[in-house]
């Protein structure tokens, strides 16, 4: 996860989403919206193929999101998963943005999480 508040995780996926990824998004998924987490971006921009069980996950997860009241949306998506999403109508179902800002900019104000994250400056090695 890179980024949350209490009703949105950002998460970025890397490799391919197929067969041998699979189990591993549904659970990690599952444990995100089972958390309490109703809106998942899913930052995409390293997503180098999606096959059909990839797609599965995805439309499985925006089922999901949907069933709970949130949603599901998808950033950075590169032009090969893009094109299988075009292919098989599912861009017609999935949210698709160009940039995690602009998927973030799509949601309430009170479901945002801070953008891009911040995270703690290092003082070093502890003991230094």
């Amino acid at each position: 996860m890179v980024a949350d508040c209490d009703a949105c995780a950002v998460v970025r996926v890397s490799g391919a989403l197929d067969h041998i990824g699979e189990q591993y998004f549904r659970t990690t998924m599952g444990g995100h919206v089972d958390a309490g987490y109703r809106y998942v971006v899913l930052d995409c921009s390293a997503l180098v193929y999606c096959n059909s069980r990839g797609l599965n996950c995805l439309l499985g997860l925006h089922w999901l999101l949907s069933r709970r009241g949130g949603r599901l949306l998808l950033a950075g998506v590169g032009r090969r998963v893009l094109w299988m999403l075009d292919s098989t109508g599912s861009r017609e179902v999935l949210a698709v943005f160009p940039t995690v800002t602009r998927a973030l900019a799509s949601l309430p104000v009170a479901h945002r999480p801070a953008w891009p994250p911040t995270y703690p400056v290092s003082t070093g090695p502890p003991g230094k």
